[in-house]
């Protein structure tokens, strides 16, 4: 049944890794030798000849101590110029050294024709003797009137261990590197000298260490179909060549960030009973040039050895950019390299290989050509932003591990995610955990969830910002200009609550609660957008009578529309059914504009006019139901939040009787003391001068 399980000391994974040699008993080119025996291999012939180097180093390190260690100093020519010199009082005290083969003393004063090399004062001077002959020696050094050392026997022992102590330190140190690199480079493999930089960094895991399966994995029910294809081909490959189909060799997983490529490729390892080889893209590229390339052919070496596997490249878009864009330098490129070793390696998978590869890349558009081309990635899996009824099953998954309460309905919570991805959902469960437990409570409510939703998309309320009352006046009509507007323009989004308390960078927020997802965008619902965000300038603008630079992001998110309507989605009169949106081309250093100037004017006219005919229909929609904003807006003030209901109540003209924040603040004050009314004292009993009051 399974291999890995399994495994001897003799699987091929644990050799691969502990960096044994698995050419042992084989010639250089793998196979055995004629007789039978083993023959010596690369690695055993590098490591003899660094052998034979490092001792001739070390010969010419001594020869070269031995031959300059007696020539160091002036050389006088004989002893009794020596002691001549020694009676004249040329050397230092006491710095006289007899030696064995040889006199040495300091030089107290310069020498007659010294000059600047030698002969100075400080220098040392020396002199040959014949050992043996000491006692003449101490003769005339004692007729001379010089005290004296002797170093006979030690002295060029004690000098050639102190000379060659750094010499050998170094040179051990040396071997012991080189000797350690030869041995993780395991027999010759693609790190050559260069030891484990040349090895790939991949993790093999299998379903014994991975615990994500299948029913993990919620929101992307198609992409889990075409991946579930691959384990049932490794599990039953004859099932499929009945017929004479072959499996892709490489499966493309692309999808924005966080939408869950990642836990398939770790459900596939905990689903497929084979080797699963992760490593991300980035692990390719080192410092020294061909290493990227030296790391891919040792990975599907591996691979191959241990197939039927799965290989999984996390982030392929770090070394499979397409070659000769703009940022290539013209010279020799790493990465460049690295996606070669890969084309060619994926080229030369056999059908009996078994060996799939399987990337993951949230830039599908950068990648080269090569590399997605069929026979390589013959099958690109889009994995999108969840829907409605995926945001639901992701929220059901996530909330097992936590006690929500029986009134949580998670599909309203799902209803106001839309646009977020299944880590998102992920942060959103997490989030609402940690608040209900800062909260004492017992059980996740759908309060924690709404105010967790908020939180990782907008930011954490700060609720203790304190915020002068200008300010904040314009703050609430701005915003009651935002959620008027959206509850009179059908086309545009519900509305959700809208609120004054700043979280994040705004100080104020009105969410939407969209009916549906939606994959394509009306021009009346784009119309009714850009309406309801030119709300809050016009109202916070009659209000105060100034504007501010709150509606920055509204400006923004306008323009955006406007341009994207007129370039990209035909939805000028003037300009038609015409795409003027230049390619989105990264590698590019300056966009090419595929139009004229005399049209790029008429584009500024058009977003000009789109923008212009939504500030003045929003101006009059402002004008028309300024009671209404007025009324919205004192109601923000005063309790700073706003449900939809709420302010459909209000905008009814009914009363609004929720207690302002002022008030429940009073409420949480303590009650100060009443006053009594007087009344007669009672009698008091008569204590003792010397008593003390009762402390009750």
């Amino acid at each position: 049944m399974s291999e890995i399980n399994n495994r001897t000391s003799d699987d091929p994974i644990r050799i691969a890794h502990e960096g044994d040699d698995p050419q042992q008993g084989r010639t250089p080119s793998g196979k055995p030798s004629p007789d039978g025996k083993p023959t010596q291999t690369p690695p055993k012939m590098r490591r003899q000849f660094m052998t034979w180097i490092l001792v001739l180093a070390l010969i010419a390190v001594i020869w070269t101590v031995l031959t300059n260690s007696s020539q160091r100093g002036e050389a006088i020519q004989t002893p009794q110029e020596f002691f001549v010199l020694a009676k004249e009082g040329y050397f230092e005290p006491a710095s006289v050294v007899i030696q064995d083969d040889k006199l040495m003393a300091t030089l107290s004063k310069g020498l007659p024709g010294a000059t600047e090399r030698s002969g100075q004062k400080g220098s040392q001077v020396w002199v040959r003797i014949i050992p043996g002959n000491y006692d003449w020696i101490r003769e005339q050094l004692s007729t001379s009137g010089v005290k004296w050392q002797e170093q006979v026997g030690q002295s060029m022992l004690m000098q050639l261990l102190l000379t060659l102590a750094a010499p050998l330190l170094i040179l051990a140190v040396l071997w012991f590197l080189i000797a350690r690199s030869m041995r993780s480079a395991g027999g010759g493999g693609p790190g050559g000298m260069l030891g484990s930089f040349g090895k790939s960094r991949h993790r093999v895991t299998s379903k014994d260490t991975v615990k994500v399966t299948f029913g993990d994995v919620a929101g992307v029910d198609e992409a889990k179909e075409e991946v579930q294809e691959i384990v049932e081909f490794l599990k039953t490959p004859k099932r499929f060549s009945k017929l004479g189909g072959r499996i892709p060799r490489g499966i493309l997983l692309s999808g924005s960030p966080g939408c869950g490529k990642t836990l398939l490729a770790k459900a596939i390892a905990g689903e497929a009973d084979v080797p699963f080889f992760s490593i991300s893209g980035s692990d390719f590229v080192e410092m020294f040039v061909g290493v990227g390339a030296s790391r891919v052919r040792d990975l599907f070496k591996q691979a191959k050895d241990n197939s039927p596997c799965i290989i999984f490249l996390d982030e392929i878009d770090a070394v499979g950019r397409r070659r000769g864009g703009g940022f290539s330098s013209g010279g020799h490129d790493e990465r460049e390299q690295t996606l070669n070793a890969i084309l060619v390696e994926m080229d030369g998978f056999e059908a009996n290989d078994q060996v799939i590869v399987i990337a993951a890349t949230n830039r599908p558009d950068v990648l080269d050509p090569a590399l997605t081309r069929p026979g390589r990635f013959d099958r690109q899996v889009a994995v999108p932003l969840p829907d409605l009824r995926g945001r639901f099953q992701i929220l059901t998954v996530h909330s097992r591990k936590v006690k929500m309460a029986p009134s949580v309905d998670l599909q309203r919570v799902a209803r106001g995610t839309p646009m977020f991805s299944g880590a998102d959902l992920a942060a959103l469960i997490n989030e609402a955990a940690i608040i209900a437990t800062m909260a004492d409570k017992d059980t996740v409510e759908l309060a924690d969830l709404e105010e967790a939703r908020d939180k990782v998309r907008w930011g954490r309320a700060n609720k203790s910002r304190k915020i002068e009352h200008e300010e904040r006046v314009a703050t609430a009509y701005h915003e009651s200009g935002h959620a008027v507007l959206q509850v009179l323009l059908d086309d545009a989004d519900p509305l959700h609550k809208v609120t004054i308390i700043p979280r994040g960078q705004a100080l104020g927020t009105t969410f939407s609660l969209p009916e549906k997802d939606r994959y394509g965008y009306s021009r009346r619902h784009l119309l009714a957008t850009m309406r309801v965000l030119c709300g809050g300038r016009i109202a916070e603008e009659r209000k105060t009578g100034d504007i501010s630079s709150g509606a920055s992001m509204d400006i923004r998110m306008v323009t955006s529309y406007a341009r994207t309507m007129v370039l990209q989605w035909g939805m000028s009169d003037r300009l038609g059914f015409v795409n003027y949106a230049s390619a989105d081309d990264k590698e590019a250093f300056i966009p090419e504009k595929d139009y004229s100037p005399e049209t790029a004017r008429v584009i500024d006219e058009e977003v000009r006019m789109l923008i212009d005919a939504a500030y003045r229909d929003a101006t009059k929609l402002i004008d028309e139901h300024w009671p209404k904003v007025l009324a919205v807006a004192e109601a923000l003030l005063s309790v700073e939040t706003l449900s939809r209901e709420e302010v459909d109540r209000i905008m009814r003209g009914e009363a609004f009787e929720r207690p302002s924040v002022t008030e429940l603040l009073q409420r949480e004050l303590p009650t100060p003391p009443t006053a009594q009314t007087p009344s007669t004292p009672a009698p008091t009993e008569q204590l003792p001068p010397d008593a003390l009051a009762n402390p009750a």
